[in-house]
């Protein structure tokens, strides 16, 4: 897995940049998603950027939870 903090980071940059192409297309805004999604998919061993940033997430999740002490 990922480190956490680098996958939240990416997560982070991407959904900024699909934000930002949205409202206007910028082909350097366009080449950075895509170095963006190419990493995450990398990371998180998927393919498409959608099912990246889920699975980041999920990993992001598991590992915020295995850092909280037990609460019992």
């Amino acid at each position: 897995m990922a480190y956490p903090p680098h996958l939240r980071e990416l997560v982070e940059r991407c959904e900024t940049l699909r934000r930002r192409l949205a409202v206007g297309h910028s082909a350097e805004t366009a080449r950075r998603l895509e170095d963006a999604t190419h990493t995450l998919c990398l990371l998180t061993g998927t393919r498409r950027l959608d099912t990246a940033l889920c699975v980041a997430r999920q990993q992001t999740a598991g590992a915020m939870r295995r850092k909280q002490p037990d609460q019992h």
